[in-house]
């Protein structure tokens, strides 16, 4: 075997058992989980999984539940698809993927050696009284070189680059999971801006028809008061009332102006598209039943605990990489390359040359050394928590949002029965002040009563509709556009395909 080949094979060994070093990182364990192993069961849920209502698909999580089969109204289905194309923070969301993704690479290449092409050419005169041989030699010195280098390769014995890549490998998959958590967070904030709108319009014709019968019953009384049969004081309490909702109305339409902003900045567009009449108002026809399931479930399938754990993946890697700092540094510079003081003569078999030039630098007393351990040791702890909370704060929205399902359908019931009581009443309360029985004062307390109870109901119902699209977002769902089949754990990808590992 050449030279040449024993070099090459040397060198190639060299490169292979560098790449095959020991990690000094810690062995990675899950937390335990925080949270209880079940959620609180409240009375009025059903048995099951699922909230109230049929779920539209066999799924068996939310996070399966796809946003087009969990919302069911077609206008919002339409924002939902121009947001996702549209919005800024799902924008820089994605960026950031991208970005991540360019720092592992630059990571990665840490790893291998840098391998650069050159060449260089002089031309030196020298003066008789310094040249080498005196005077009688050539006053003129010409060299030509041209070669390939290798510039300070690290060789990853102890895993320290090794560590730094695995860091940044998870902060990429950390990342992504940040713009799964974004694209969610989007979905769900669409939808409820686009439920506040509506609720905001359901209010303005409540309130229209609030004035219109204000209206009715002030000129009845007048009427009245000019034939001398109520009193002034009748006709000022149905002009206060008169006067009241003409102010309610103007509040409406502010708070309708307003809601379209905060959709319009979500949808990310200049003007919102026409939004025609739509469903009615109500929860469990504008959404489906959402699965439930299991707090382990949401290990896997809410982004941002996933996130938070492949932090707690990059810490880790980020003490072992602490630790091999500890350890020599080895390193190797080479050249291969032709010299020549001819340029023709440049690629002659005698004319070639290499140079190899390892260094060792061992770390002794550095107190750098000592806290970035330290510090990264601090890091992981901080992640731990951090994942330990991102657990239970999921547990906790779901455990609200539950508790939201299993009262709310019993309080619309309750206001829905109290708005055919009061309207009773107020019809009772204008046939009494038509023949004279009660005064006027009767009519306007029962108007203010019912008033009172169908804004109540409309605001209730669009609670409870907001409740379940946070229970929907809680439980991952809102990342996939159309149901997916029962699975028990999806394999996440990174934004550019690569596989969980």
């Amino acid at each position: 075997m050449s030279r040449r080949l024993c070099c090459a094979f040397a060198l190639s060994s060299i490169v292979a058992l560098a790449f095959s070093g020991c990690s000094l990182a810690p062995r990675y364990e899950r937390p335990a989980n925080p949270a209880a192993d079940r959620y609180p069961a409240y009375s009025g849920l059903p048995p099951g999984n699922a909230t109230a209502g049929a779920v539209t698909s066999s799924v068996q999580v939310a996070a399966d539940l796809g946003w087009r089969q969990f919302f069911r109204d077609p206008q919002l289905k339409d924002l939902i698809e121009v947001a996702l194309a549209n919005n800024r923070d799902l924008r820089v969301a994605i960026e950031r993927v991208e970005a991540a993704r360019a720092q592992y690479g630059i990571t990665q290449s840490d790893r291998w050696p840098t391998i650069g092409v050159g060449a260089q050419g002089s031309i030196i005169r020298y003066p008789a009284d310094i040249r080498a041989g005196g005077a009688s030699a050539p006053s003129v010195s010409r060299s030509v070189l041209a070669g390939v280098g290798m510039t300070a390769f690290e060789l990853d014995f102890f895993g320290r680059l090794k560590n730094l890549s695995e860091a940044a490998y998870q902060q990429v998959l950390a990342t992504d999971q940040a713009r799964r958590s974004v694209h969610i967070n989007l979905v769900a904030q669409v939808a409820e801006a686009y439920f506040r709108l509506r609720a905001a319009q359901e209010q303005y014709q409540l309130v229209r028809k609030t004035l219109v019968s204000d209206r009715q019953s002030y000129d009845l009384v007048k009427t009245r008061f000019d034939n001398g049969v109520a009193s002034s004081l009748d006709l000022n309490q149905a002009e206060s009332q008169l006067n009241t909702a003409q102010a309610d109305l103007q509040t409406t339409l502010r708070n309708q102006g307003q809601a379209g902003n905060a959709l319009l900045l979500l949808v990310g567009t200049r003007v919102l598209p026409d939004l025609a009449a739509s469903m009615p108002f109500e929860r469990d026809r504008l959404v489906s039943a959402v699965p439930v399931g299991l707090p382990s479930q949401l290990l896997e399938r809410r982004p941002d605990i996933v996130e938070a754990e492949d932090q707690l993946r990059a810490a880790n890697a980020s003490v072992g990489a602490a630790r091999a700092a500890f350890f020599p540094h080895i390193s190797l510079t080479g050249l291969l390359g032709f010299g020549s003081n001819q340029l023709a003569g440049l690629f002659g078999a005698q004319n070639h040359y290499w140079s190899l030039a390892p260094s060792v630098q061992i770390p002794f007393l550095s107190g750098a050394v000592i806290n970035n351990l330290a510090l990264a040791k601090a890091n992981k702890k901080i992640a731990v928590s951090q994942y330990e909370k991102s657990v239970q704060t999921a547990f906790r929205e779901v455990a609200d949002a539950l508790a939201g399902e299993a009262t709310y359908s019993r309080q619309l019931d309750a206001l829905r029965a109290l708005q055919k009581t009061t309207q009773a009443t107020l019809d009772l309360a204008r046939l009494r002040y038509r023949t004279g029985v009660d005064s006027f004062l009767q009519v306007q307390t029962a108007e203010v009563n019912l008033y009172a109870v169908q804004s109540s109901l409309l605001q209730t119902g669009l609670d409870s509709l907001l409740n379940r699209i946070d229970l929907y977002a809680a439980l991952g769902g809102g990342w996939l556009a159309d149901s997916a089949s029962p699975i028990a754990s999806a394999p996440i990808e990174t934004a550019g395909g690569a596989p969980r590992r």
